[in-house]
C-alpha cells in the first residue's frame, strides 16, 4: 500500500533530513509543510489538509525549541508544543491516522545516574521541558495509534545547532569555553529520520499503537568532549576550554544527565544505531 505521509515542521532540522532521504522511499507520498503551509494550532486547517490529501501518517516535527526564550514566551511555546500536538492527535484520531510525535530528553530533570528508560518518572525543570511533557500527554489523550519518540542533543546540516555553532566559532576564535559537566548523547537528525521511516516500514497499521520510545546515537559524552570532536574534524587550532555550568549564564537550568536508553526501540523495530562519533563524521562528509 502506498501511504501518504504528512511531515509538519518540515523546515526544521529533522523535517529537512526526512526530506533529504524521502526520495529513497518510493512507496510513500510525502507532504512537507511548515507554518506557512499548515498551521497546526488551527484544527480546521489540519482537518482540511488530511482529508484533501488522504493522509495515512503524520510525523510531527514541529516544535518550539528555544529553551531560554520559552521562559518569557510561554504562550508561544504552549501553542506550538501543546496546542498543536493536541490538535494533530484529535484530528488524526478522527481520521484513523497514525501519529508519530517527536519529544525530548528535557521531560526529565537530569538527576539519574543510569540511562533514562521510557517509563522513568518525568520531571521537567524548565518551561520548555514542561511544554514538551504536556505535549506528550496531549497526543496520548486522543489517538490510540500514537508513537512518541524522545531524542536528545539534535543536530543536522540544517538550521541552528551546536555543531554548526562550534564550527563557526572554531573558524573565528583562538579559544572557546564549553560546559563539561552536562552529560548526554548527540543525535544526528539524519539517523533519526532513517529510524522513523524504518519504524513506518515495520509497523502493523491495523494494530493500535500507543507507546513511547527513546532514540539518540550510541555512546555518552559531555558538551566539552563533543565540541573537541567537532573542532578536530574542522582541522582548526582553536582551543576548547572546559567550564562548569555555573560559569555559563542561562535563564533556565539544563539537565545534567540526559543519556537515553535505546533498548526498547532497537528490540521492537530491529534498528541498528550508529555511535555518535561515527555519525558526526558522516555529517561532516555530507557538509
Amino acid at each position: 500500500m502506498k501511504y501518504n505521509i504528512l511531515v509538519t515542521g518540515a523546515n526544521g532540522q529533522l523535517g529537512s533530513e526526512i526530506k533529504v532521504i524521502s526520495n529513497d522511499y518510493a512507496e510513500y507520498q510525502f507532504f512537507f509543510t511548515d507554518f506557512e503551509e499548515l498551521d497546526i494550532t488551527k484544527k480546521n486547517e489540519i482537518n482540511k489538509f488530511v482529508k484533501t490529501y488522504k493522509i495515512n501518517i503524520i510525523i510531527n516535527c514541529a516544535a518550539y525549541t528555544a529553551v531560554d526564550k520559552a521562559e518569557d514566551e510561554k504562550e508561544k511555546a504552549n501553542l506550538i508544543n501543546v496546542t498543536g500536538p493536541d490538535n494533530l492527535s484529535e484530528i488524526s484520531s478522527q481520521n484513523n491516522i497514525v501519529l508519530i510525535h517527536i519529544s525530548t530528553d528535557y521531560v526529565f530533570d537530569g538527576t539519574n545516574c543510569t540511562p533514562y528508560k521510557e517509563d522513568d518518572k518525568t520531571k521537567p525543570i524548565g518551561f520548555y521541558g514542561l511544554s514538551k511533557y504536556n505535549g506528550e500527554q496531549s497526543v496520548l489523550k486522543h489517538n490510540s495509534k500514537t508513537i512518541i519518540i524522545r531524542t536528545s542533543w539534535l543536530y543536522s546540516l540544517f538550521g541552528n545547532n551546536f555543531v554548526k555553532t562550534i564550527q563557526r566559532l572554531a573558524s573565528t576564535k583562538n579559544s572557546i569555553d564549553v560546559i563539561f559537566d552536562q552529560i548526554g548523547t548527540p543525535t544526528y537528525a539524519n539517523d533519526l529520520a532513517k529510524a522513523i521511516l524504518s519504524i513506518i516500514q515495520n509497523m502493523d497499521f491495523e494494530y493500535k499503537h500507543k507507546d513511547i520510545y527513546h532514540f539518540s546515537n550510541e555512546g555518552v559524552t559531555s558538551w566539552y568532549d563533543f565540541a573537541c570532536a567537532i573542532v578536530e574534524l574542522t582541522n582548526s587550532n582553536c582551543k576548547v576550554n572546559p567550564i562548569e555550568s555555573s560559569e555559563f549564564y542561562s535563564k533556565t537550568k539544563r539537565p545534567f544527565y540526559s543519556v537515553l536508553n535505546k533498548k526498547k526501540i532497537k528490540n521492537k523495530f530491529n534498528i541498528v544505531i550508529p555511535h555518535w562519533r561515527d555519525a558526526l563524521k558522516r555529517a561532516f562528509q555530507a557538509i
